[in-house]
């Protein structure tokens, strides 16, 4: 991002902002930058004018929560209603370059310019609608003020709520965005366009790195978990297509002839929050290892509930929805219903756990689907497990750990890169839209020439 040392000459403090703002600048309610007709700031229907018997596969989109997100209105998950229905709600209608702004978190106010996708759309109950007066705001600078951590800190103050925090149709009219001159107000609004654009590109390389780290991780994973750590080794089929060939020396088998199938109870225990046995959920599967939860059953607790104990050193896994995660309790435990686990005899707890991990396939294949798939005890003691001796078993599970490390070490550091840049982003959004930079003389570099060539060369 290009650095901006030069501001403003003189700065004057905003009791409402409670920071400076340039001094020629003002403030305005959002109220004062929309049109002057009586539908160009309103929020949704009421609840009972719109009901989801309502919505159909096709006709007049409406605009929900879930479509005005990182300040764009997304085309996904759309519902519609018919010509007729529109009519009745034409009150609420928004077009292309209208703003919608969400009335409910998360976050609160935010906002983004309505698509040219379609000519019309209704917003829901939660969405409001602004027809700006293009003649006293720029658009785009609009969008970016309402967004910024300045302008949403006050719509956060005025929100009501605990769970969910929502923001009223008063409340959004009177929020006040700084308001430099018209034309400062597009030059700013170009800058952040152009800077912003490139800090997000930065980001999605960023995350594509992680998905690719994460792939060649599961890859190295399975590799060795199914084919050992020998390259030379002579192969055989295993007889299981998601297998395919292993080492010759290797047998198959199943879990319940080289461990114990530990299921929980079916009721939820008593828990507190420091003392008593460990109490194991999905959440805290998110690593290798369990070594401590925030969640405790007591002995009295767990007596009441029928609750049974896990003992350390077992592979835990999910057994409804999302197979194919696992982890080893090195605390005693007592697992809840999502979960069930593997007590290894004559396995190397670590590589059991591997062998889970590449096995989603397998329990999708042979759960029983309600609203989700769930495997029962009989499909966690049929998983397929390869077998061969211990002591081949600890080297494949050492090697794995001695390479995940490194991948997750990567990951982290790719994830700092991106939380950084978000604060950069954010900051850079803040500092423009209060003046903190001038962008009054800013211009966009322009495409060099041999850039010139190169693009047409990739278009053609």
């Amino acid at each position: 991002v290009m650095k901006l040392d030069h501001s403003y000459s003189i700065y004057e403090y905003s009791d409402y902002f409670e920071a400076e703002l340039p001094e020629a600048w003002g403030e305005k309610r959002l109220s004062y930058l929309a049109k002057e007709s009586r539908s160009a700031f309103v929020d949704g229907p009421f609840g009972s004018d719109l009901k989801t018997n309502d919505y159909k596969d096709a006709g007049v989109p409406l605009i929900q929560l879930n479509n005005i997100r990182n300040s764009k209105h997304l085309m996904q998950n759309l519902k519609f209603i018919t010509e007729d229905k529109k009519h009745q709600l034409i009150r609420h209608l928004a077009v292309p370059r209208d703003v919608v702004i969400a009335k409910m978190a998360d976050p609160v106010a935010r906002a983004a310019i309505v698509c040219d996708k379609y000519r019309e759309y209704i917003i829901v109950a939660d969405c409001v609608k602004i027809t700006p007066n293009h003649k006293l705001v720029d658009l785009n600078y609009l969008v970016w003020a309402i967004n910024c951590d300045f302008v949403r800190i006050k719509a956060e103050l005025v929100s009501t709520g605990t769970t969910r925090i929502r923001i009223n149709l008063g409340e959004l009219k009177n929020l006040k965005i700084p308001y430099p001159s018209r034309i400062e107000q597009q030059k700013i609004a170009n800058f952040l366009d152009h800077e912003i654009a490139k800090i997000d590109t930065l980001i999605e390389k960023q995350q594509q790195l992680i998905k690719l780290l994460k792939e060649k991780r599961q890859a190295v994973i399975s590799h060795a978990v199914t084919k050992g750590l020998n390259p030379d080794a002579p192969m055989k089929d295993s007889g299981l297509e998601w297998l395919g060939d292993v080492p010759a020396h290797w047998g198959v088998t199943k879990a319940k002839f080289v461990s114990e199938i530990f299921i929980p109870q079916r009721n939820k225990p008593t828990l507190n929050d420091s003392a008593g046995v460990a109490w194991v959920t999905m959440d805290n599967m998110k690593s290798a290892y369990i070594e401590s939860t925030k969640q405790y059953i007591d002995d009295d607790a767990a007596k009441a509930a029928g609750s049974k104990t896990l003992r350390a050193g077992s592979v835990i896994a999910s057994c409804v929805g999302n197979f194919g995660i696992a982890s080893i309790n090195k605390i005693n435990v007592i697992i809840n219903q999502q979960l069930q686990a593997f007590i290894p005899k004559y396995m190397n707890a670590e590589y059991l756990r591997e062998i889970v991990s590449i096995s989603k396939s397998y329990f999708e294949l042979i759960g029983t689907a309600a609203t989700l798939i769930y495997v029962n005890r009989e499909g966690f003691e049929n998983l397929p497990v390869l077998y061969f001796s211990i002591e081949e078993q600890k080297r494949i599970a050492e090697f794995l750990d001695q390479k995940t490390n490194a991948f997750a070490k990567l990951i982290e550091n790719t994830e700092t890169a991106i939380e950084l840049m978000k604060e950069r982003r954010t900051a850079l959004i803040s500092a423009a839209i209060t003046g903190k930079i001038d962008v009054r003389n800013w211009q966009a570099p322009a495409i060099s020439h041999s850039k010139k060539e190169t693009n047409k060369e990739i278009v053609a």
